[in-house]
């Protein structure tokens, strides 16, 4: 059982279109509506390849009852509050390249806010693995995943973190056993830009300096990496068609925990459903047999001087 607590979780609205033209009247070739937030993907992406999972989430009682009708499979813990769950925006172009307008979400009281956290605290009783994942809800304090975090790890859990900004600075404050950050995620971690792999490993190594226990960092079409206390590794598959990003890093994390969350093997695994979920339109996760690991190059040989392919 890997349980995942989303904060702010949401109704995602997908657009396919032809084209987008700024200022312009256009119509969607495609619409989808899925209930979504970045632990929601996790827990799906589980169940769907046969890995137990349950999420917690704070939704209120109208889009709330729209969001929970649209999940299934696996157990949802609702933390009831009083405002509506947020809707999300994606315009997906040919190519996968993908317009996102993410909605700031619902403000929750103190008391919603200290149900969420003995709901987290009960869920990471008597399992290995833990996420937390995703923005923080309007006006909420980042010290909130410190929080999250350190009652998971006082359970006997071991938490993966999976956030941004000041959320994942606050994370890391507590010492989670790993962190899921894209390049661009850490390189305002460290306050600088990273244009190489070799300022990848330098800017992860500094982190885990800091308490974290490992880190895997998405690298868009150039892969992973996954820095921890055995060593480094680096894998990626052969360049496809991206129908849409949204979602394949959460994937890509979904993979790593299924895997047992550590080592070359379960780098492998989560390059596997990162990939898989990047040629899938929309938030969709993939099935077990979209999963290609024998596509996965590794790599503990890592060219420091390569540079980044969206750097």
């Amino acid at each position: 059982m890997i349980p995942t607590v989303t904060p702010n979780p949401s109704l995602d609205l997908t657009y396919r279109v032809g084209s987008l033209e700024h200022g312009a009247v256009q119509r969607a070739e495609e619409v989808s509506v899925e209930a979504g937030g970045k632990g929601v993907n996790v827990s799906r992406n589980l169940v769907r390849n046969g890995v137990a999972s349950r999420a917690i989430v704070p939704v209120g009682w109208a889009e709330g009852e729209r969001f929970l009708s649209l999940l299934s499979g696996f157990e949802v813990i609702r933390v009831p509050i009083s405002e509506d769950v947020r809707m999300n925006l994606s315009l997906v172009e040919p190519g996968g390249v993908v317009t996102k307008i993410n909605a700031p979400g619902p403000r929750l009281s103190a008391a919603e806010i200290e149900i969420l956290v003995e709901e987290t605290a009960n869920a990471a009783k008597d399992t290995e693995w833990l996420a937390v994942c995703g923005s923080l809800p309007a006006g909420t304090s980042p010290g909130l995943y410190a929080t999250l975090v350190e009652v998971a790890r006082e359970a006997g859990c071991r938490v993966a973190a999976d956030t941004s900004g000041e959320s994942l600075r606050s994370s890391i404050e507590a010492e989670p056993d790993l962190i899921k950050p894209n390049h661009e995620e850490l390189a305002e971690l460290v306050g600088r830009k990273l244009k190489t792999f070799g300022d990848i490993l330098e800017s992860a190594k500094e982190t885990r300096a800091a308490g974290v226990g490992s880190i895997l960092v998405s690298l868009g079409p150039d892969g992973a990496m996954l820095i921890e206390e055995a060593g480094t590794y680096h894998a990626e598959t052969p360049p496809f068609v991206v129908k849409s990003t949204v979602g394949a890093g959460d994937s890509l994390l979904s993979g790593f925990l299924a895997a047992g969350g550590s080592g070359e093997a379960a780098l492998v695994e989560a390059v596997a459903w990162g990939a898989a979920a990047a040629k899938l339109p929309g938030t969709t996760g993939p099935a077990p047999e979209e999963i290609k690991r024998g596509e996965v190059k590794v790599s503990e040989a890592i060219d420091m001087r390569r540079p980044l392919a969206d750097a």
